[in-house]
């Protein structure tokens, strides 16, 4: 049985960039994993357990950096197996634990704000890169609080994600400077950058960050300029299985997001993600509290150990 257009749609999208962010990612392919299970036309629970492999296999295969989205399916699967008697019970199971994976997604992300806001200090300068609904909420939660801040945001080649930061944050009113990816040391150093806040798309067992190209480049710099670099990041984007020897992988895009007309014969390479290590982020900023990179294996077996399965 083929998967339906409706649900391919979505896999489509989130391959292609019409869905980005990791919270998005996941709250939207969950949502298509549960409705997909109401729709599908099966006539034994083997039949149904079978279709939703590959709707899973789909999903966690659309984007190679998305552990957000692959946890939440975990979750459902973790809660669906030795407990559906029926097709329809599995489908309430289903619906059930989708559901509850997206309030978990959303209450984390409240308390993520919450804690990061805490470390912003009135009248500081902050800088931030490319486009993260947290490290984003952290700063305009600080600013709702009263607090006196500027910010400066890095545009993001080669899509801009950057620009969607920098107008959420003049929108507000918070005073925001754009500035190109290779001016970060020089900003850092010139204006007095008084700490660093950045997302992230994904976090190994030893503590080291995936996000946005030139992310370690910012860590470097703030490293250097002897300035504070936070990761704000939810641990349902915790990859398991980096805690058994795999190595995340870094997804490589189009060579025509960066020049649609090259001249014939020049060759592209464009890292959509670079690996932070654990010794460039001065603290995690999570759901859990803010804490050392080095402790989150032991806080994420505490806090979802169903993130403890591994993929098979």
């Amino acid at each position: 049985m083929k998967l339906d257009a409706v649900f391919s749609k979505v896999v489509e999208d989130i391959r292609d960039l019409r869905i980005q962010g990791a919270t998005n990612i996941a709250i939207e392919g969950i949502k298509a994993f549960s409705e997909l299970t109401e729709r599908l036309e099966v006539s034994t629970l083997d039949n149904l357990f079978s279709e939703l492999e590959k709707a899973r296999q789909a999903l966690a295969t659309a984007r190679a950096t998305e552990p957000a989205l692959r946890n939440g399916l975990r979750y459902i699967i973790y809660n669906l197996r030795d407990k559906a008697a029926s097709i329809q019970e599995a489908r309430e199971i289903v619906n059930t634990f989708s559901l509850d994976y997206v309030n978990l997604l959303k209450e984390s992300k409240k308390k993520v704000i919450s804690y990061g806001a805490h470390r912003i200090k009135d009248g500081s300068i902050i800088m931030t890169h490319c486009h993260s609904s947290l490290s984003t909420g952290i700063v305009l939660e600080a600013h709702h609080q009263g607090k006196d801040i500027q910010v400066f945001c890095t545009e993001t080649r080669p899509r801009y994600q950057g620009r969607i930061t920098a107008k959420e944050f003049v929108d507000a009113g918070i005073t925001t400077t754009q500035v190109v990816d290779s001016a970060m040391r020089w900003v850092i150093n010139r204006y007095n950058v008084d700490i660093v806040i950045t997302g992230a798309d994904a976090i190994t067992s030893q503590g080291t960050v995936i996000n946005k190209i030139g992310t370690r480049l910012l860590a470097l710099a703030a490293r250097e300029m002897d300035v504070p670099f936070y990761t704000a990041i939810n641990l349902l984007k915790y990859d398991p299985e980096t805690s058994i020897g795999k190595l995340s992988e870094i997804e490589m895009r189009s060579a025509s997001e960066i020049w649609e007309n090259p001249p014939k014969g020049l060759n592209f390479l464009n890292p959509a993600f670079e690996t932070v290590s654990h010794d460039l982020i001065d603290g995690i900023i999570s759901e859990a509290g803010v804490f050392s990179p080095a402790v989150v294996y032991l806080i994420v077996k505490e806090k979802y150990p169903f993130m403890m399965i591994n993929e098979e």
